[in-house]
């Protein structure tokens, strides 16, 4: 069982991943685990806006900013119940957080 303060900061990961990255020195397991899946959350979904907003896709966009806040949703949710369940179809592209 993760301390509050892990939960916390995991749950934080999914709102602003580099808050954890920065205040916690001394990360565990299960807080790399949400920061990993919080970053891989904020590059798929900028690059996604990105992609959608140069194509003047604009209906789409909006669409991409609700399935990146369920995904949010889902990864705050996996947090607080102290599993490391990955993101569906983006949890494992990138492991940059050891």
């Amino acid at each position: 069982m993760q301390g509050n303060n892990d939960k916390t900061m995991a749950i934080i990961a999914y709102i602003l991943f580099f808050i954890p990255l920065i205040a916690v020195q001394n990360r565990s397991a299960f807080l790399n685990f949400h920061v990993n899946q919080g970053l891989n959350l904020f590059i798929v979904g900028v690059a996604g806006s990105v992609i959608l907003n140069l194509l003047h896709v604009f209906a789409l966009s909006q669409v991409w900013g609700l399935v990146v806040l369920v995904l949010a949703i889902m990864g705050i949710i996996s947090a607080s119940k102290n599993e490391m369940k990955p993101l569906p179809v983006i949890g494992g592209l990138f492991n940059l957080i050891k």
